[in-house]
């Protein structure tokens, strides 16, 4: 399982580059409205022990003192990533942690993008998306094009809809980037035409800037998982990208 602190990093990113970490829950625990089978903080019931978040004064405190730090050193960032032991928009005082972070940004290193990860669960709440449309990087997540297949990769919390989550990404008109991930277990496979055809249909209709597609990479809690290449995910989108679609693709 992997644990975060508040501020992490900087680490190599696949898909951001020299990224430094930001932790809106517990240092010790793990909250999420998901339980991936893929996540490698592993399972919520697994990270109980610490349920305490960190406030936005210690995120600005701890975020200033890392970015002095890097810039003393000339470490270079390439983006500021909320992402960390579970869902980031569950923190309360996400906006003004945000604004925050926004502010020291432009000071420290003004070049850097702010990136949020999140499964996009609760983008259709007037106050998050409002501070989601504020980032560099609105990076959301989709892995499912049905409630079934969803309740098999992600397991979310009761009330979560995939429909709910397109209509609430059509708020961006389009400035996100959309993130799947792709993978077999012995009860499904995103390499299945009516996955790869629903997921296809999505980015049609969001039209997101940039679609991110990548497979596992390390440990997962779930047993028994296979990765999905990299040639086979360019296969798989090939559609999306002969249509002009901007199309990442991390094996």
């Amino acid at each position: 399982m992997l644990r975060e602190k508040t501020v992490f990093g900087p680490i190599f990113s696949r898909r951001l580059g020299s990224s430094l970490g930001i932790n809106l829950l517990p240092e010790e625990g793990k909250l999420c409205n998901f339980d991936c089978i893929y996540c490698e903080c592993g399972w919520n019931r697994d990270g109980r022990n610490d349920t305490q978040l960190p406030t936005a004064e210690k995120v600005r405190t701890d975020l200033e003192a890392k970015l002095k730090e890097l810039q003393q050193n000339s470490t270079p960032v390439d983006s500021i990533t909320f992402s960390g032991d579970g869902e980031p928009t569950l923190n309360p005082e996400f906006a003004q942690i945000i604004d925050d972070t926004l502010r020291l940004r432009d000071t420290y290193y003004p070049a850097a993008k702010v990136s949020v990860l999140s499964n996009a669960t609760r983008a259709h709440l007037p106050q998050v998306m409002a501070v989601l449309k504020k980032v560099d990087n609105p990076i959301m997540k989709i892995d499912a094009p049905t409630n079934e297949l969803a309740a098999k990769i992600n397991q979310p919390a009761p009330g979560y809809d995939v429909n709910r989550v397109v209509e609430a990404l059509m708020q961006f008109e389009g400035n996100f980037v959309l993130q799947i991930c792709f993978l077999r277990s012995p009860d499904f496979d995103s390499s299945m035409p009516e996955v790869v055809d629903g997921l296809i249909d999505i980015v049609r209709r969001l039209r997101p800037r940039e679609v991110m597609a990548y497979t596992i990479d390390r440990p997962t809690p779930a047993q028994n998982l296979q990765k999905i290449t990299a040639a086979e995910m360019e296969k798989l989108l090939q559609p999306i990208i002969t249509e002009g679609f901007k199309v990442q693709i991390k094996g």
